[in-house]
């Protein structure tokens, strides 16, 4: 599959309120995360770049919340970027890659270091910007390019379904929210939201993904037939040999 690596990409920004309207899909995020924080156990949630480390997971039923981030100055507790993760292979119970994507150099590989760290039927849970909505249509509007989130990449929810499927991902969920072109300063939940929320919730401006990390085991399959020493051929031979 061809790489979606990303020559001068933006930096990711620095909170939730680089976004008009960011605090509003802050909370409409936590509102999705919610039902998934109660069915996921374990011991180690790990929170991947700015904007995953500064989600609501008080509610998730794992005991250890870990926050990886680049930026210092938003205090988590481990310094890395989102593609090199100093975390041990196989030790980490849930991931959440929060609009993380949009805005790395290589994202694909961001979803490997996932892969990597997560333990087998360990979770990952990824949100994104939808390219097929208003919101992604304003990536065309000229004054908006050099704005957030339109720096970033929009991807689709099935190119990303598929990467997962590719490094080993089962998807068990893909949600679609908050209709918004996130254009005003404020977002106000007016009766437009609702119908669009309801019935045209292909085009929202969000999604999220739920996968679970998937390891087969390889049984080795052992052949039914065996070699015979003799072969009838070589037989045959050696009998016309001898009678000549």
């Amino acid at each position: 599959m061809k790489p979606a690596l990303q020559e001068n990409h933006p930096i990711a920004p620095a909170g939730w309120h680089a976004f008009r309207q960011g605090g509003a899909l802050a909370a409409a995020i936590n509102q999705q995360l919610v039902p998934w924080w109660q069915q996921i156990f374990g011991y180690y949630l790990l929170q991947v770049g700015n904007l995953s480390c500064q989600l609501d997971t008080t509610s998730a039923r794992l005991r250890h919340h870990i926050s990886v981030s680049p930026s210092p100055e938003i205090g988590p507790m481990l310094l890395a970027e989102p593609d090199a993760l100093p975390i041990q292979s196989a030790s980490i119970d849930a991931v959440l890659l929060s609009h993380c994507l949009e805005f790395q150099a290589d994202p694909h590989h961001v979803i490997r270091e996932a892969h990597r760290v997560l333990m087998a039927d360990g979770y990952l849970l990824v949100t994104g910007f939808n390219p097929y909505s208003l919101l992604g249509a304003c990536q065309f509007l000229p004054w908006l390019k050099r704005e957030l989130p339109w720096q970033g990449h929009f991807f689709s929810a099935s190119r990303i379904k598929d990467w997962l499927h590719l490094v080993g991902f089962e998807v068990l969920s893909e949600e679609r929210f908050f209709a918004s072109a996130m254009v005003a300063t404020e977002f106000r939940a007016g009766r437009w939201q609702r119908f669009s929320e309801r019935y045209l919730n292909y085009f929202a401006a969000n999604y999220l993904l739920v996968a679970r990390k998937r390891e087969l085991p390889l049984t080795p399959i052992r052949p039914k037939w065996q070699v015979q020493r003799g072969y009838p051929a070589t037989q045959g031979i050696s009998a016309r040999s001898g009678h000549s």
